[in-house]
């Protein structure tokens, strides 16, 4: 049973409007000023919230503004109840984060209507799509339709990418969203000696291109294929009208896409504080995280002892002789150029 709290000053429009919700079959409790509203927000985390604007103590806007400054009633949808039906006072609720905006008197469809449809799109906010095509896919279905997913269909390329072929450049404008179907993809960043820096690997069913898209700003890193890839191309334009369709849409968008920010600044510190011993150990193991897979634990990796040296942020030769060093520590084997890790907990717990 759905649980909706109801903020309203006159006994009678709060009574009643009570009863409507429990006829249908909603779990209701009620608050008859601002500042009480505020507080069973947050002890009772209701799953929607219907606040009349004009009250004593506290209105509306300050019950709103309140609740969306903390991360636990942020996301609860917020409808305003209220005798003010002045254009101004709709345009300051929704710029506030309101989801809708009833004025008084209202039937009682309308109001359940209007609730049921809260509801629902907040439940959709609410799942975990998964990170690939399909969850990309269910995502706009349930934002936009089928015709708009349709469209987005209509408009999709594969392009299939050699090895080391360029995807995008540093400095370019962004038209795609990149989602890669096979292969591996790395980007990077490059200094004024043409030395690279990997900032991260992207694996099959990995989304990559989306933060500059989001910014409207010129690439900050170069992607290149790692292997023959095949990648999907997302316009710029689809990609917009579905994060900025909805900010909560947005801000579920953003967390699928996101996942890779925390270990970004992770490798910052890691560059700067960890020695280069530790650093080409952590660069071995992140190859290893991409490449290989549980069923195949005791697998050779093939790895460009460029792209080891750039992800450490060494020079070739130091990371070269580092991998000479943990041969010798028996901690990993080399075969004909590939890598096997014969100890992986002991490098993951090798001291700096």
């Amino acid at each position: 049973m759905k649980k909706i709290l109801l903020i309203e000053d006159n006994y009678e429009i709060r009574e009643n409007t009570a009863e409507i919700l429990e006829l249908a079959d909603y779990s209701v409790i009620t608050a008859e000023n601002g500042r009480i509203g505020v507080e069973k927000a947050r002890q009772e985390k209701p799953d929607l919230i219907v606040c009349d604007i004009m009250m004593p103590v506290m209105d509306g806007y300050g019950v709103l503004h309140l609740l969306s400054k903390t991360t636990d009633t942020a996301d609860i949808p917020f409808i305003f109840l209220t005798a003010k039906a002045d254009r101004t006072d709709l345009r300051k609720g929704m710029e506030m984060g309101a989801d809708d905006y009833i004025t008084k008197p209202f039937d009682d469809v309308e109001l359940l209507n209007a609730i049921e449809s809260r509801l629902k799109k907040a439940e959709m906010i609410r799942k975990n799509y998964s990170q690939n095509l399909s969850g990309l896919d269910q995502l706009i279905s349930d934002v936009g339709g089928e015709e708009e997913l349709a469209k987005l269909a209509q408009n999709r390329e594969v392009r299939v990418y050699k090895k080391k072929s360029e995807i995008y450049r540093e400095g370019d404008f962004p038209l795609y969203l990149f989602y890669v179907i096979k292969g591996k993809v790395k980007t990077y960043k490059t200094n004024d000696y043409g030395k690279e820096l990997i900032i991260n690997i992207f694996d099959k069913d990995e989304y990559l291109g989306y933060v500059d898209l989001l910014q409207e700003s010129s690439y900050t890193e170069s992607a290149t294929a790692m292997e023959d890839c095949e990648i999907c191309l997302i316009p710029k334009n689809d990609f917009n009208m579905l994060v900025h369709r909805n900010t909560q849409v947005t801000r579920k968008f953003m967390e699928l896409l996101s996942k890779n920010i925390k270990s970004h600044e992770e490798q910052l510190i890691k560059l700067a504080y960890n020695s280069v011993r530790k650093r080409v150990a952590e660069a071995l193991l992140k190859f290893h995280s991409h490449l290989i897979t549980d069923n195949t634990p005791n697998t050779y990796m093939k790895i460009s002892r460029e792209d080891l040296s750039n992800i450490a942020g060494t020079s070739l030769e130091t990371a070269i002789r580092m991998l000479s060093d943990f041969k010798d520590e028996k901690l990993i084997d080399i075969e004909t150029g590939k890598v096997k890790i014969l100890h992986l907990e002991k490098l993951k717990n090798l001291k700096n």
